[in-house]
């Protein structure tokens, strides 16, 4: 039987300890899972630990970890997605899929076309709502390690400071992807709704980023990083 997966937002050992507010409520109050319950926990390092759980309080929950164990390994390819800013759920169900796929950094980029605009105020908010969107994400699909969710950037930003190996901006009039040697790190560029501008585009290739296309067909912005991950992890990564 499959065990409950929690992710934990603390450095985990072997040993008995309380869990976190956070993960108590959602443990005891939302799952109802009982003392004797094993669980599986993992703190976003790469590591795995199995325990059960001994004590289950209205307001605390108690594990003891009994055993370590190596987490799944992360993908060969280091890839850097700058996920163009979309709405509400557009945006989450990239960053969910991207994370899914192995993504290692997610970027959300601001540009001509993006239809949202982010106060600081507001900004922290989605940033922390897009974390927990990857943790709930990672403790899905079993990843071990959390992809790092960046705050959002300029375009200018972006490509000033993003360093990879191979750099790329998906765009429909490009050579297809699968035309690239094999590297060892990637960036990703794909545009919000309305997609990246032409004037955008030539913005980036100036920048060292290279025009690549997945098809003859326009994706939509939170169905291309699918694709593009996929593809490039089929040619170059675990897949």
């Amino acid at each position: 039987m499959r065990l409950s997966r929690f992710f934990v937002d603390l450095p985990l050992s072997l040993g008995r300890f309380d869990l976190p507010e956070a993960q108590a409520h959602y443990i005891g109050r939302v799952l109802r899972l009982a003392a004797g319950d094993a669980v599986q926990l993992f703190d976003g390092s790469g590591r795995e630990f199995v325990g059960e759980l001994v004590e289950v309080g209205k307001k605390n929950v108690q594990v003891e970890l009994r055993e370590q164990l190596a987490g799944l390994a992360e993908s060969p390819l280091h890839i850097h997605l700058g996920q163009g800013l979309s709405r509400g759920e557009r945006m989450d169900w990239a960053i969910q899929k991207a994370t899914e796929l192995g993504v290692a950094e997610i970027t959300p980029i601001i540009s001509e076309r993006c239809e949202v605009r982010l106060k600081d105020e507001r900004a922290d908010k989605r940033l922390a709502h897009w974390r927990q969107v990857a943790i709930s994400a990672c403790e899905q699909c079993g990843r071990s390690v959390l992809p790092i969710i960046h705050a959002p950037l300029t375009l200018a930003e972006w490509l000033e400071q993003t360093a990879a190996e191979l750099k790329l901006v998906l765009h429909p009039v490009a050579e297809p992807l699968t035309g690239h040697a094999r590297p060892a790190s990637l960036a990703f560029l794909i545009g919000p709704e309305g997609g990246l501008s032409d004037a955008e585009v030539a913005q980036a290739q100036r920048a060292g980023y290279q025009a690549a296309r997945l098809g003859p067909r326009v994706l939509r912005t939170e169905t291309a990083p699918v694709v593009a991950l996929s593809v490039a992890q089929q040619l170059w990564g675990d897949f």
